[in-house]
């Protein structure tokens, strides 16, 4: 007899040769393991199917058996899979870096294209609506196809898109350009976070996991203060011209270097989950986008209000729904192993409380990073490129700091980075609450830099330890989830602080946004963060849980 182990169907038994003692194979979709097994002893079926389960096998001597080993990372990282890893943090930069140089150049496409700021706004909507119908995606992506496919692809994407939007000669292709780019961005960093898990051992996964908060601290510094370059410069078109080259010169060299660093599953996709996902998630993000959209003026103020009210009830109600329904068809589809988004991630509780704390931080973060600039420039008078300068001191913080922030986690653990980096960036944002039309910019400086400093000591365990709560077939699934909630936490926290603001502001004498209004938001968004001190306590370093050796138990059903 030969028994086979199929990925999460348990055994199959075949027949074998005449030898009384024949070796079979028992293992996983990555890895395999020996066991002799003899015809005619007691009947030992370990696991086997109920549609297998005719077949009996019988075990000559149960200390023979090497159990299946799972698909661990090597001990050291050769250097081929280095320069792999660098060139997927080359690739993430240049998306990130594209998806942030948006924000400055919208005053100069109104002007440019003769579009309204409402139109303008759909190259930033678009945008986010693709990522967050993409995003949910990547888990399936990343386990049917191989490493190098999924890179080419999304490259690829990025790199048409690119150039669509460097040669586009109206509103409407740039749109359809930025949503070609947004596909292949939403691919590339669930894809770097699945290669990071999957080759870096886990003594060094901390470090790595710094180089990739460089990557998403630098990017969004450097990317308004270029983009205010470039416009005073060049124009709006070289924005994306500037990028073109650095992403066709990753895709080729990622053509030849990168090789397949897993092992694929042949899966069929399932194709109403990804319409489901696409109104759950869209929907979702879409509605929020549409908070404050009010507040129209002059003739048919009253309609175009009721329109936006309309719109943003009826988007989150699709959203809720198409999400709702996304969710039970994953539970369903997981049984047999053919979720597009396989849930069972949630089963880690130390990966559900990361989740959670992860979700509640970007709420925050992304709301009180988009508040800023508002501030600086709407009640401080400060330029586009000025605020990019008050803004890049804490980036750069973030960004150098991150590599030994890894450091530390790799040797001290989860909690003693977590509980102090929440501490401080709830410390900075009620800080934040002070800031009126007087402050000093220096002072403004300060806190942005340690609430830099804060969020990297929160981002980098938190990123980390919630993988590595996983076993290595699930990081696909785990990195689309921790890139989902990101997205649409995001879009909801910058959607109610920018509320409360205009809210605020509005109740006030003066009308626009003022220090009341920036006050305010501040306020939630310190109130927010709150429960992520409390959260810090509860989330262990994955080789301090219980179940993280096996990547938890519960996840092995």
């Amino acid at each position: 007899m030969s028994v086979r182990g199929r990925p999460g169907l348990g055994w199959e038994v075949g027949a074998g040769g005449r030898d009384p003692h024949e070796c079979g194979r028992i293992g996983n979709a990555t890895s395999w393991a020996t066991v002799t097994v003899a015809r005619h002893r007691r009947g030992w079926r370990p696991g086997i199917p109920k549609n297998h389960r005719g077949a009996r096998v019988a075990a000559t001597d149960t200390d023979s058996i090497r159990l299946p080993t799972s698909s661990a990372a090597p001990a050291e990282i050769t250097p081929q899979q280095s320069r792999v890893i660098w060139l997927l943090l080359v690739a993430a930069f240049v998306a990130i870096l594209n998806e942030t140089t948006m924000g400055v150049a919208i005053p100069s496409l109104i002007i440019d294209l003769n579009i309204t700021a409402v139109a303008a706004q759909w190259l930033t909507t678009a945008f986010m609506l693709t990522m967050a119908v993409v995003i949910p995606i990547t888990g399936f992506l990343l386990q049917r196809f191989t490493t190098r496919q999924v890179f080419i692809a999304a490259m690829t994407l990025f790199s048409i898109g690119t150039l669509a939007a460097f040669l586009s000669p109206g509103f409407p292709a740039l749109v359809g350009a930025r949503v070609i780019q947004a596909s292949g961005t939403a691919i590339m960093m669930p894809l770097l976070m699945t290669t990071l898990m999957t080759i870096v051992p886990p003594h060094q996964r901390g470090r790595m996991m710094g180089r990739v908060s460089i990557v998403m601290a630098l990017a969004p510094a450097i990317g308004p203060t270029m983009s205010g370059i470039i416009l005073d410069t060049l124009g709006w078109h070289w924005n994306f011209g500037i990028m073109l080259p650095i992403a066709l010169v990753a895709l080729f060299v990622g053509a030849r270097w990168i090789t397949n660093l897993g092992e694929t599953r042949r899966a069929p996709i399932d194709v109403p989950s990804v319409i489901l996902s696409a109104f759950g998630f869209g929907g979702l993000v879409f509605g929020l986008s549409q908070i404050g959209g009010g507040g129209h003026s002059g003739p048919g103020a009253a309609a175009a209000d009721a329109m936006s009210t309309t719109t943003f009830v009826a988007s989150l109600v699709i959203g809720v729904v198409g999400l709702a329904l996304f969710v039970w068809r994953q539970l369903v589809k997981q049984r047999s192993d053919a979720a597009l988004l396989d849930l069972r991630v949630f089963r880690s509780r130390n990966f559900s409380i990361s989740v959670a704390h992860l979700g509640i931080m970007s709420m925050a973060f992304f709301g009180a990073i988009t508040l800023l600039p508002l501030y600086l420039q709407d009640v401080r008078g400060v330029s586009a490129l000025e605020t990019g300068l008050i803004i890049l001191p804490g980036s750069l913080a973030m960004g150098f700091a991150g590599p030994f922030i890894g450091r530390i986690y790799d040797r001290w653990g989860t909690r003693v980075l977590l509980i102090p980096g929440s501490i401080v960036t709830s410390g900075m944002l009620w800080m934040y609450t002070t800031v009126g039309a007087t402050t000093p910019i220096w002072l403004i400086v300060v806190l942005q830099s340690i609430l830099s400093l804060g969020l990297a000591m929160s981002f980098t365990p938190l990123f980390t330890a919630s993988l590595a709560s996983l076993q290595p077939r699930f990081y696909s699934y785990g990195s689309a989830v921790v890139g989902t909630v990101q997205q649409v936490a995001g879009a909801a926290g910058i959607a109610l602080l920018i509320t409360v603001m205009s809210s605020a502001s509005a109740a006030s004498d003066a009308g626009a946004v003022d220090e009341r209004g920036t006050q305010t938001a501040y306020l939630i968004a310190a109130l927010l963060s709150l429960p992520t001190i409390l959260g810090a306590f509860l989330i262990r370093k994955p080789a301090d849980d219980p179940a993280a050796p096996s990547g938890d138990a519960a996840l092995a059903h």
